[in-house]
């Protein structure tokens, strides 16, 4: 069943070219923002775009982690996303 607000952990790693960001629980979702409000506002887009695909494909979509199961680098900070599906949906929907 497909719910309405997701929270996951994102790692987002901190390079000289910018942020690049990865969510341990949704492998093969990752993105990339040259500032820290960009990175964020595209980590949330990129694991809604993902949680959506993985619901229309029917595949569970996993609980996520405990911020004390990821392990980090020195360059990376761990940070909760949440995603607030109904108005992503629509637009996809009405696309």
């Amino acid at each position: 069943m497909e719910k309405d607000r997701y929270i996951y952990l994102a790692i987002f790693d901190y390079a000289g070219d910018g942020i690049s960001v990865e969510f341990p629980d949704l492998p093969g979702c990752l993105t990339f923002g040259s500032r820290d409000e960009e990175a964020l506002t595209m980590a949330k887009e990129a694991m809604a775009l993902h949680l959506y695909g993985m619901a229309e494909d029917n595949v569970s979509i996993p609980a996520p982690s405990k911020v004390t199961d990821v392990k980090t680098e020195s360059n990376q900070v761990v940070d909760l996303v949440e995603v607030w599906m109904p108005p992503f949906r629509n637009a996809t929907y009405n696309s």
